[in-house]
């Protein structure tokens, strides 16, 4: 089963981290992943200036990653969240990059392609 490193950079602005839900759907040539929730038990998750790391394990080959998807939902009440850009690792190796760099309110779903 294919396995890739997700990396999630928060702003280093005030109130830029959240502790909402946040779900990644990656979509490639040959097929889209599942919604996977990006949760480290224990950890607090997406802090303001923080760059954390995912490991995303996927049922087949998704082939060239082609856009990204992000959704945050509600944990206690609503949160902001300044999300910088997240990484890519593939299987094969291949760094891709999707800038974002704007701030997430509410409950939306994002999508991001490659810079």
């Amino acid at each position: 089963m294919p396995s890739y490193t997700v990396t999630v950079a928060t702003g280093s602005q005030w109130f830029a981290g959240t502790d909402d839900y946040v779900y990644l759907t990656l979509q490639g040539t040959h097929g889209c992943s599942e919604r996977h929730l990006l949760d480290k038990p224990f950890y607090n998750d997406f802090e303001r200036g923080a760059v954390d790391s995912y490991d995303v394990t996927v049922e087949e080959d998704l082939g060239e990653i082609q856009l990204l998807k992000i959704e945050k939902r509600k944990y206690w009440y609503q949160d902001d969240w300044y999300l910088k850009y997240i990484t890519v690792k593939t299987p094969v190796g291949d760094y891709l990059e999707f800038p974002c760099y704007r701030w997430i309110t509410d409950e939306k779903e994002i999508v991001l392609r490659d810079g």
